[in-house]
Parts: structure tokens; C-alpha cells; sequence
């Protein structure tokens, strides 16, 4: 029988990382994200966190990562640009989580909205929603 995700915990996690929103339905795209991530990859833990707003936070998600064992995250900041809260507050968040989790390996990739693939793929729908002539 097959061991299901409340049965272990992978060693390693990725993390979507994203503003927050006081409007509880500005969150449904992240998740749906999680989501098809999760289903692409069964095996890897896929978990939200939020710079404000909303929960869990990161400095609150990597604390309880880091308390159940998981040794490797990778943070995608998902926001469209590399703004303040990519440049300034993440960075900050990082480096407290590492002073206070040694053991864990935390990577930060660039914000998705930064790679070619993604920028290509809103052209391509930004093109689609023009009428056709």
C-alpha cells in the first residue's frame, strides 16, 4: 500500500511565495498553481506562503517546515517583477529564517514574472483576447 503525503514528509518543499490580498479570492489562482504543481510532481511538498494579509506567512511556514524535518526549500516568489517586496523584504525574510534554521537549505529563484517562458506565455494571451479580423 502506498504511502500517502500524511504518512512522511518529503526532505525537500517548494515554496509559492506571494503578496496576500485582504480579499480571501485573490488567493484562488495561487492555489490553483499549488495545485497543478502538486499534481505534476505527487511526491514534492507544494506549499503558499504570504508577505502580508493572509497566512500562513514565511517566516511562519519555514519554522513549521523546518520543525517537521524538511531539509531543502526552494522559494518562487510569484509576482510579475523583481519590486520592493522581491528586492527589499524577501531577502530580509530569508536571512532571518537561516539564522534561525541553520539546517535548512533555502534557495530563492527570481520572481516568475521575469522569465522569458512566463512573459511569453501572457503575450501569447494578451494576443488572443484581440478580435479577430
Amino acid at each position: 500500500m502506498p504511502q500517502s503525503q500524511s504518512e512522511f514528509l518529503p526532505q525537500q518543499a517548494l515554496i509559492l511565495f506571494a503578496h496576500g490580498a485582504r480579499d480571501p479570492s485573490w488567493a484562488a489562482p495561487f492555489e490553483s498553481l499549488q495545485q497543478l504543481i502538486q499534481r505534476q510532481r505527487p511526491q514534492l511538498l507544494v506549499k503558499l506562503a504570504f508577505l502580508e494579509l493572509m497566512q500562513p506567512d514565511l517566516p511562519q511556514l519555514l519554522q513549521q517546515l523546518a520543525a517537521a524535518g524538511v531539509s531543502e526549500v526552494s522559494v518562487v516568489p510569484v509576482f510579475l517583477g523583481q519590486g520592493g517586496h522581491v528586492r527589499r523584504d524577501l531577502p530580509g525574510l530569508i536571512a532571518q529564517a537561516q539564522q534561525q534554521h541553520p539546517q535548512l537549505a533555502i534557495t530563492v529563484a527570481q520572481a516568475v514574472g521575469e522569465q522569458p517562458d512566463v512573459l511569453n506565455a501572457i503575450a501569447g494571451y494578451c494576443l488572443s483576447t484581440l478580435p479577430h479580423s
